[in-house]
């Protein structure tokens, strides 16, 4: 759950959807493929404040993801 003053980045996508793995090497929360899928076995990723264990889950904009300390909100890019 979001606290006052929490900050979360926004990370835009060209697609109605992105990967939850893809989604965390491309805000740079994990180095590869291999580390997101570690984190996300190990259950250490949530979506909306749930856990998630599958690395394949669809994540849409408005999601938010966290990591540890991370967190970054899905947008839409406009073109």
């Amino acid at each position: 759950m979001m606290t006052r003053g929490e900050s979360v980045e926004e990370i835009d996508i060209r697609d109605d959807m992105i990967r939850l793995g893809q989604l965390l090497k491309l805000a740079n929360l994990v180095g590869d493929g291999l580390e997101a899928r570690e984190v996300i076995a190990e259950g250490l990723v949530t979506v909306n404040d749930e856990p998630e264990t599958q690395r394949g889950k669809q994540v849409h904009p408005g999601d938010v993801v966290r990591l540890g300390d991370a967190a970054v909100r899905v947008t839409r890019s406009a073109s």
